[in-house]
């Protein structure tokens, strides 16, 4: 099924002279959206209408209302990761062809979560603020990432190539997913438990779970309370898994000695008293921000809009 007129709409690819380059090299016509925001539902209907394919970033709306008003769309390739603003059974019902590469970000994501874990127990974020502040601190001694109960709640893509980097720390690894790996786990010594066991042991707690309707709010006020004391945690997943004033109110009371957290409920972030802890280390979503992980995106883009497939929901849906 070639594709005839194309609408591009991630900010990543429009506003990137390299990564448009390589787009418009294969689709010299193709359409940019150049709003300062993502679409909404109508201004993505009407972007969209009269094309057959498009390529999209996290945000924009694909749902059955948009693909009804667009019968001529038929194929979307995905410039992201996560797939949350996608109803994928109305992709099947209408018949649209979809085309994404799993893990293609796991490197970028997986190198943010172990600077992660060693600023946090380290505490390189509490510490550079108060030089900054003018305190002039004295030294404080923080803990190795060599040798600590590593504990992963998720081990797909991003999971696995954090456990892979980990290997020169010989860390003691614990795994916590829905799925079974056990292959995986016996090449690389990783001991899969349950969800008490992860909180009461792990030293640091690195989160990498899908955002569905079960791990919404997962963390509540009750699961922090139950992470071992002293504990890193680190999320580079997705927000909205967190209950963010639970998450302060562990750091305020000393039970936690840093969180890292890359994602967040509402972004841009807006829970100020949280980012401005002195051990919270925040980042905006910068997971896939790397350049040469960017470029790897773009390419698996292209190639989803000819490698595509009739949707199949329960490959994109976790229960």
């Amino acid at each position: 099924m070639p594709v005839k007129k194309l609408a591009v709409f991630p900010v990543s690819i429009v506003g990137n002279p390299i990564l448009l380059k390589r787009v418009l090299a294969k689709y010299p016509d193709a359409k940019l959206w150049k709003g300062a925001k993502p679409p909404a539902e109508d201004e993505l209907i009407e972007f969209l209408r009269g094309y057959d394919a498009a390529i999209i970033g996290v945000h924009e709306p694909i749902t059955d209302r948009v693909l009804t008003a667009l019968p001529k769309l038929k194929i979307i390739g995905k410039m992201a990761a996560g797939c949350e603003s996608i109803d994928f059974d109305a992709m099947k019902k209408h018949g649209v062809r979809f085309g994404y590469t799993f893990g293609v970000n796991k490197l970028s994501v997986a190198e943010l979560t172990i600077s992660f874990m060693i600023s946090g127990l380290r505490m390189v974020h509490e510490q550079n603020l108060s030089m900054r502040n003018g305190e002039r601190p004295g030294m404080r001694s923080g803990g190795l990432l060599t040798g600590r109960v590593v504990g992963l709640h998720g081990c797909g893509n991003v999971g696995k190539e954090v456990v892979r980097l980990l290997k020169p720390y010989n860390c003691k690894l614990l795994a916590c997913d829905v799925k079974d790996f056990p292959e995986f786990y016996r090449e690389n010594d990783v001991t899969p438990v349950g969800m008490d066991e992860l909180l009461e042991r792990s030293e640091v707690l690195s989160l990498h779970l899908p955002k569905t309707k079960v791990t919404r709010g997962l963390y509540s006020r009750d699961v922090i309370s139950r992470i071992r004391p002293g504990a890193v945690m680190v999320n580079t997943c997705r927000g909205e898994i967190v209950d963010e004033d639970a998450l302060l109110a562990s750091l305020e009371g000393g039970k936690l000695r840093a969180a890292c957290f890359d994602v967040f409920a509402i972004e841009p972030a807006i829970c100020d008293r949280l980012l401005n802890h002195p051990r919270m280390l925040a980042t905006p979503h910068i997971g896939a921000g790397a350049d040469e992980i960017r470029i790897m995106m773009a390419d698996a883009a292209l190639r989803g809009l000819e490698v595509n497939e009739l949707v199949e929901p329960s490959k994109y849906y976790d229960n």
